[in-house]
């Protein structure tokens, strides 16, 4: 194998493991993929990770991925971390956490982002700043959360990351983010009133000192920065937050000696900025400035998440505003409980997860819906819901049941489709926008049972995209950027990373579409929302 060949690292540290993917520079071929798992802890409520496990996973996945490419460490140009996005990451003056990381699925901080959404305005006022109204999942809340829980540990913060950060942190020694990751915290801003702190220009320029833990800076998707009166209702001093890169393509940095030794890497290794998984996947899939815009995607895995990348400014209290990596936005709709969830279903009924009855539920399985809300439930926002079940009978078939979670798990995520395409400035029921593909991508699209009810209660035709590693490519991507001054987007597009299977549409399934509605609407004053019937 030529020696010459520039091989990328897109490293994916996602709740539940780490992927490293190692990539041919040039022609985006994946060469081999590390993997090494994650522990996350907590009931009630709670979801923890240690952050020092998942650097020695980056370790153990990035050396695997080397290895098994068969190509020498000295062929690794660059390297860049997606990772899963709003954990909340709290550094003491050593560098290393305090504690174990609150994740995005944790719970426990509902509360404060009920009194968060009420302030500045209410609903309105948050999305004009930072396009999102807080919930549970969202970075300020959790902050909140450790304010008020766990005092001592909150003073003694020397520093505030996310997963991404800390891990790229962890590389470079540089504190830096990107516009896109950050747009999930609620506390980076995007209008007038969000100001540039300073340290951002230098990220770009490893020579000049680049990052350093100042606050602030100008990103894309709308110009946002660190909203100075955010910071100041939730206690957070701007000094304990990364800069903010101008992307995550930007040039970080590149591995320090201990990283270096760690990874078995040169220190020449250039390290991308990076971002969160959802951005990263869009760059996966050729999505953004230039790519394709206004595309809506389904990623069904841990969490299911619909988005897509677009140029108009979202404004919907039922979605994330979140700036895409690339300078545009990047709207997206995100529940909870996805295929760990089914799973879970499948696992107390003592059957396959692919062992549903024909055409699921709405296909012969006596009416029965079910509400997969283990985890509570983030759109819609219900954090205190637990799982439902109805239409029981004597005759029902356990595998009906299995695909009636199926159902409730895709209908939670595709009921935010007609938002996202608004959000996006069309029109849902305009029949170029209705008949426009999903591409379906994640864990659950290699699933045949995941594949025919997206199919089935969306009507729409599905791309499913060969890649398989699609957060981990976006990453390559941005290394490769990182390396070359290219735009990742045009990278991965060059690469056809995105494309695959085109399934046509069926017709959907009305009736059980309507019935799910009808029990939400029905549960939720009461079963969904943790109130007490009186």
């Amino acid at each position: 194998m030529p020696t010459r060949r520039s091989v990328v690292i897109g490293v994916d540290s996602s709740t539940q493991s780490t992927k490293a993917a190692a990539v041919d520079a040039d022609t985006g071929e994946l060469l081999a993929v590390g993997r090494a798992p994650h522990t996350v802890t907590g009931s009630a409520g709670a979801r923890e990770s240690d952050p020092e496990e998942w650097w020695t996973a980056l370790v153990t996945a990035v050396r695997a991925a080397v290895r098994d490419a068969g190509v020498p460490a000295a062929a690794v140009t660059g390297i860049a971390v997606a990772g899963q996005q709003h954990g909340l990451v709290t550094l003491g003056a050593d560098g290393r956490p305090l504690r174990p990381a609150l994740l995005w699925n944790d719970t426990r901080s509902a509360p404060q982002a009920a009194a968060l959404a009420a302030r500045l305005g209410g609903p309105a006022g948050w999305l004009a700043r930072t396009g999102s109204v807080p919930v549970a999942s969202m970075t300020a809340a959790k902050w909140q959360w450790l304010r008020e829980h766990e005092p001592r540990h909150a003073e003694a913060v020397a520093g505030v990351r996310l997963p991404h950060d800390h891990l790229t942190e962890r590389l470079t020694g540089i504190a830096v983010t990107d516009p896109g990751d950050a747009s999930g915290t609620c506390w980076y801003g995007r209008g007038a009133r969000a100001q540039d702190g300073g340290g951002v220009t230098g990220v770009a320029d490893e020579a000049a000192g680049a990052g350093g833990s100042g606050a602030g800076g100008s990103g894309t998707g709308g110009s946002g920065a660190y909203d100075p009166e955010i910071l100041d209702l939730i206690g957070l001093d701007p000094a304990l937050l990364p800069a903010v890169a101008p992307g995550g393509a930007t040039r970080a940095g590149t591995l320090t000696a201990a990283a270096a030794e760690a990874l078995g890497l040169p220190r020449t290794v250039v390290v991308a900025a990076g971002t969160g998984d959802n951005m990263a996947a869009a760059v996966g899939l050729g999505l953004g400035g230039a790519g394709l815009l206004d595309h809506p995607v389904v990623s069904l895995g841990t969490s299911g998440t619909v988005f897509a990348a677009t140029r108009a400014r979202p404004a919907d209290p039922g979605l994330a505003g979140f700036a895409a990596t690339d300078g545009t936005y990047l709207p997206l709709g995100c529940t909870l409980n996805c295929t760990l969830a089914v799973d879970r279903f499948a696992t107390l009924l003592g059957l396959d997860r692919e062992d549903v009855s024909p055409g699921g539920s709405g296909g012969g399985g006596g009416g029965v819906v079910v509400l997969p809300y283990l985890d509570g439930e983030r759109t819609p926002d219900l954090p205190h819901a637990a799982g439902l079940v109805t239409g029981l009978r004597h005759g029902t078939d356990p595998r009906a049941i299995l695909g009636a979670a199926y159902e409730g798990a895709a209908f939670t995520v595709l009921r935010a489709l007609d938002h996202l395409l608004a959000a996006c400035g069309l029109d849902p029921a305009a029949p170029d926008v209705r008949d426009r593909p999903l591409r379906l991508i994640g864990g659950g699209a290699r699933g045949r049972a995941w594949t025919e009810t997206v199919r089935r209660l969306s009507g729409r035709p599905l791309v499913v995209p060969a890649a398989e590693e699609l957060v981990a490519l976006g990453a390559a991507a941005l290394a490769a950027g990182a390396v070359t001054g290219a735009d990742p987007v045009a990278l991965t597009t060059a690469w056809g990373t995105g494309s695959g299977e085109v399934l046509p549409p069926v017709r959907r399934d009305e009736e059980t579409w309507e019935r799910i509605a009808a029990v939400l609407s029905a549960a939720t004053p009461t079963l969904l929302s943790g109130a007490v019937p009186s």
